[in-house]
């Protein structure tokens, strides 16, 4: 990094108290508008937070660009009607479907990305989910790296977000090389009768591994607001509390906020991209670095790189397989509310419960169906945006008498689900339509019936659509030839010698459950990579110029 820039952080950021964590490596750039430093890394969500990680002891300049600021620490984090029904801290911008109708997706622009706002479970994908698997609609293709490659990633990812959990209770788990690394949650009272019920009806329920600080000296308190709401005490696994704080602590790394890139430019030959470019509050930024890192979340990236295309990318930075911004994968997910009017539901934490009996084919489905598990509870504010007709009255009542639950099917991957970018509107576009829904028809059929039998007579459904976009992945997928890949096993740019992807963009396939710990367990394997393939020598060694 230039000097200017670090005199004029040292300036800016003074050693922080301890009321000011979020000040250390904060930095701004020099009075032209510029930061010179050895690694860009574009995103501070679960992918970009957890490589500045791995790289904090490297002795390399890394900056990380994060387009949005500081969540705020307020008391309205814990509201219902704030976060939901205000929408308080929603700051993205519109996107186009394919009609160009517009929509507000679902992601977040804030220091840790849409961690901030997810439900903080954390399970790792099947050991299956890495090999080819056949659908009811298609074929999931497999992976050009096995879970067994994956599976020490997978650990160290688990202590690095304090994940809590019990081996040997999901039917459907993977094998693994150790214990969690903190005991399991216990399921929260109210629900110990569904539980039950479950295991009377033949299933085995279990509880979900959990990123939360939760146990002896812990500040989590299993509140009711943690799935979608951000968490006032700092208590929950995210990317920027788990990730990035302790790595701005270096020295070395740094942090560049409310700083939007828009193009990536690149050497005359389109093989080194030299610069990133964007704006920060309304003034001309330039990022120059001997290494990118895209961890802008899988539209962004696409975006981005889209927006990059140049005399040697016409189709985009990095598209010479024509396949950037392809297979874009979002999910089949379902909102279930299962109500009792005569019970009202007292529950807290109540997200710990849930089933894979289902997840893989068996004798009681031909094909795989998915993963179900328990929302945090649902309030009147997140329901009324969906059923605005229905008195709010009505809707407490509900959500008060109701345990409330996710049910995720794998989407395929397909050429015509994609990202664009559309340069005439200056918007994001997304192609997407659902696929493989007779699986996901079938897991809320199951689902429902295991409902009503545990006591429950009114069961209410709503299924996400396109603006529902927090499992994103898929847009610049991983595999060993350049011709039908975006990126090399390693998450290298097959097209460009210093660009890495490390969000959910690398994904071949999309399993059915939270792709964030697999986005963590990647990060992590890619900067070993990185650091032991002979880039950190070249990097502390070679002059920029050279890069020029």
């Amino acid at each position: 990094m230039s000097d200017a820039s670090i005199s004029h952080h040292a300036e800016l950021n003074p050693q922080p108290g301890a009321r000011d964590q979020r000040a250390f490596g904060v930095v701004t750039p020099d009075a032209d508008g510029n930061i010179d430093c050895d690694v860009v890394i574009i995103g501070s969500g679960m992918g970009g937070s957890t490589f500045a990680h791995a790289l904090r002891d490297t002795g390399l300049n890394v900056v990380v660009v994060e387009r949005g600021d500081f969540l705020p620490r307020e008391i309205q984090n814990w509201s219902a009607e704030a976060v939901f029904g205000q929408g308080r801290y929603r700051n993205a911008e519109r996107w186009l479907d394919q009609s160009n109708q517009a929509f507000t997706p679902g992601v977040f622009y804030y220091v840790g990305g849409n961690t901030k706002f997810y439900g903080a479970m954390l399970p790792r994908f099947r050991e299956a989910d890495f090999g080819e698997i056949q659908h009811a609609e298609g074929v999931s293709p497999a992976w050009p790296i096995t879970y067994a490659e994956m599976e020490p990633w997978y650990a160290e990812a688990e202590k690095l977000y304090r994940v809590h959990g019990q081996a040997g209770v999901d039917p459907s788990e993977p094998w693994r090389s150790g214990p969690f690394p903190h005991p399991a949650l216990e399921h929260d009272p109210a629900l110990v009768p569904l539980e039950q019920s479950m295991r009377r009806s033949g299933l085995k329920p279990f509880v979900m591994p959990a990123a939360v600080d939760y146990g002896e000296g812990g500040g989590c308190v299993l509140c009711s607001t943690c799935d979608g709401y951000p968490c006032l005490v700092e208590a929950k696994g995210d990317a920027e509390v788990s990730a990035l704080r302790p790595a701005l602590r270096n020295g070395t790394t740094h942090l560049l906020t409310r700083t939007l890139i828009n193009q990536l430019v690149t050497s005359a030959d389109g093989r080194t991209i030299t610069e990133a470019r964007g704006t920060r509050d309304g003034r001309a930024v330039t990022l120059r670095a001997k290494r990118f890192v895209l961890a802008c979340g899988a539209v962004n990236s696409a975006a981005l790189l889209f927006k990059s295309a140049n005399e040697q990318h016409p189709q985009g930075l990095g598209n010479s397989s024509g396949q950037l911004g392809r297979n874009y994968m979002v999910h089949n997910s379902t909102f279930m509310l299962a109500v009792d009017p005569r019970r009202l539901n007292k529950v807290m934490f109540q997200k710990t419960l849930a089933i894979n009996d289902w997840y893989s084919a068996s004798a009681n489905n031909l094909f795989p169906l998915g993963n179900v598990q328990m929302l945090g509870k649902i309030r009147e504010p997140m329901i009324t945006p969906m059923r605005p007709w229905l008195p709010k009255f009505a809707s407490r009542y509900v959500t008060d008498h109701s345990v409330d639950l996710y049910l995720t099917s794998e989407d395929l991957p397909t050429q015509e689900n994609r990202v664009t970018y559309d340069k005439a509107r200056g918007a994001i576009k997304v192609y997407w339509q659902p696929n493989n829904l007779t699986a996901h028809k079938g897991l809320v059929r199951k689902i429902s019936k295991v409902m009503r039998d545990a006591g429950y007579p009114i069961v209410l459904t709503e299924r996400m659509g396109i603006a529902t976009n927090s499992h994103q992945c898929g847009t610049a997928v991983m595999g060993k030839d350049p011709q039908s890949s975006v990126l090399d096993v390693n998450c290298k740019m097959h097209d460009l010698d210093n660009a890495w992807v490390v969000d959910s963009s690398f994904f071949p396939s999309s399993a059915a459950v939270n792709p964030a710990l697999t986005i963590a367990a990647n990060a992590l394997r890619v900067a070993e990579v990185f650091k032991a393939s002979g880039i950190l020598t070249r990097l502390l060694q070679q002059p920029l110029a050279q890069l020029k």
